[in-house]
């Protein structure tokens, strides 16, 4: 664990570091709570200030250490538990980013907001690498050099108003790509189901963040709005990909050994 820890600080370190100049000064964000369908709670302590928005941020620390510290029914290989240990710490250490930036309202962590979504979506094309290069064939500088990538792409942001956007589209199609390849390549009914449920979440994600102020003319969406939604839909979308990934993990380990026999 902590290789992957490091692994995931040093970089994330970096960021903060970067954020925090001038680098990003001209980088479209939004630094106030107009942005939020939720209504600010006046009484309440800035980092409650939208209690639900903020609360959910819990919600990705609990699915960061359920994962981090799940206990294989299978023995797990060194590498693998690697994989899925970055992951973990990725879905905690963003908790703390959001949370910060409804708290603070600075343009440093809405910066980190944006730009820590991309080595996330990029993990996944990084862990199915993992597993179509089994079992000795991939290397870690293949996912350095990726993860870098992912880190880079976000410089369209400062070249266009929606960089963002067209980065983050980017990744997100890659991701959905090499899902359903592995999956024709080691898949199952049971990983059909997880990567049908983190496709769904991850659409979820999208249009509910997209339509948060449309969304409260319906009564429902007044108090719990979009944007609280589309992050229930992130965590489940971070637990179905675990849930597809690891699955996928094991069957190809299994293929692998068998054709060893």
């Amino acid at each position: 664990m902590m290789s992957a820890l490091v692994h995931v600080l040093v970089p994330f370190i970096l960021c903060v570091a970067l954020a925090n100049t001038s680098l990003f000064s001209e980088v479209e964000v939004d630094l106030t709570y107009e942005h939020y369908a939720e209504k600010v709670i006046d009484y309440m302590p800035a980092f409650l200030a939208m209690p639900f928005n903020c609360l959910i941020n819990l919600g990705y620390v609990y699915i960061g250490l359920y994962w981090l510290l799940w206990q294989r029914a299978v023995k797990e290989t060194e590498q693998s538990r690697y994989m899925r240990e970055v992951f973990a710490l990725m879905a905690i250490i963003y908790a703390g980013v959001q949370w910060t930036r409804l708290a603070t309202l600075r343009r440093a962590p809405a910066v980190l907001d944006q730009w820590f979504t991309m080595p996330i979506f990029a993990w996944v094309p990084v862990w199915i690498d993992f597993i179509e290069h089994l079992p000795g064939k991939w290397r870690a500088s293949r996912a350095a050099a990726f993860e870098l990538c992912a880190f880079i792409s976000y410089g369209l942001s400062l070249v266009h108003e929606k960089g963002f956007e067209v980065a983050l589209g980017c990744h997100i199609v890659l991701a959905l790509y090499k899902g359903v390849r592995v999956h024709l390549t080691h898949g199952d009914n049971h990983t059909r189901r997880y990567f049908l449920l983190a496709m769904l979440s991850c659409a979820g994600f999208v249009v509910l963040k997209l339509m948060d102020h449309w969304l409260t003319r319906f009564g429902f969406f007044q108090r719990l709005t979009g944007h609280f939604w589309s992050k229930v839909c992130d965590v489940l979308q971070f637990h179905f990909s675990f849930c597809f990934l690891i699955t996928v993990t094991d069957r190809a380990q299994a293929k692998t050994a068998a054709q060893k026999k």
